[in-house]
């Protein structure tokens, strides 16, 4: 969502998201927050396509400011803090929820309007029912944890399942309450399979020349003619014949 503030500028009011220009003028409807949040610097017109958000966009001073600092923010709850050792904590998290707000703050001091995800996320009052984002978010008393097809209780410790080795690596997957195992993870990346099944098609097409040459095609070359030493001590060699 800061990507598309960089982009597009704030959210529409509900009843204003997807409707054309003309719509909007038929019906009489006013975005008074979108008058207000006006980016420092000024506004940058660029039409959401989507009809989510106004199109008052910032300039390019102020996306550079929403861009670097969610660049940022990503790097800091970003996969590559396990290959680094870093443990990612909710205050890492908090850290990067703050400097999102911080940013927004400087690009738009006078706040967002009170619907836009982004300020409601700030004041954890987004509501994600009936959206794709609500199948992602489980909440603590609905969470299992699950690794090598097994349940991990929270009656038990870690070292029950994977031995007292401080040095083992395990990575386990989170699933709600009820649906079971997850899927397992498939053995080769789907990279590694394409190049499998690219290595696969070619040395079927070179089986398939093979097989299409015959067995004696090797005896047209020169190196099997039993008589090209005689022919080169007669000196006949590279005689071409053709008619007058």
């Amino acid at each position: 969502e800061m990507e598309e503030l960089a982009e597009h500028g704030v959210f529409l009011p509900p009843n204003m998201q997807g409707l054309t220009d003309e719509q909007i003028e038929e019906l009489k409807l006013r975005d008074e927050w979108g008058e207000k949040c006006v980016p420092s610097g000024g506004a940058v017109f660029k039409k959401d396509d989507v009809g989510r958000r106004n199109g008052h966009a910032p300039n390019e001073k102020m996306k550079d400011v929403l861009r670097k600092t969610i660049e940022e923010a990503k790097a800091m709850i970003s996969k590559k803090q396990v290959e680094a050792g870093v443990c990612v904590t909710m205050e890492m998290v908090q850290d990067a929820l703050d400097q999102l707000r911080g940013a927004v703050m400087i690009v738009y001091p006078m706040g967002l309007p009170p619907y836009d995800p982004i300020r409601m996320e700030f004041e954890d009052k987004e509501d994600l029912s009936g959206t794709q984002a609500a199948l992602s978010v489980i909440a603590e008393p609905d969470a299992q944890l699950w690794w090598a097809a097994k349940e991990l209780r929270r009656t038990k410790t870690l070292s029950d399942y994977v031995g007292r080795n401080e040095k083992t690596k395990i990575i386990v997957k989170i699933q709600q309450r009820g649906q079971g195992a997850p899927a397992r993870e498939p053995v080769i990346s789907s990279e590694e399979q394409k190049q499998l099944m690219l290595f696969y098609h070619r040395r079927q097409e070179e089986l398939k020349k093979l097989e299409e040459n015959d067995d004696d095609s090797c005896l047209n070359s020169p190196w099997a003619d039993n008589t090209a030493l005689k022919r080169h001590f007669q000196g006949v060699k590279d005689i071409k014949w053709r008619p007058r």
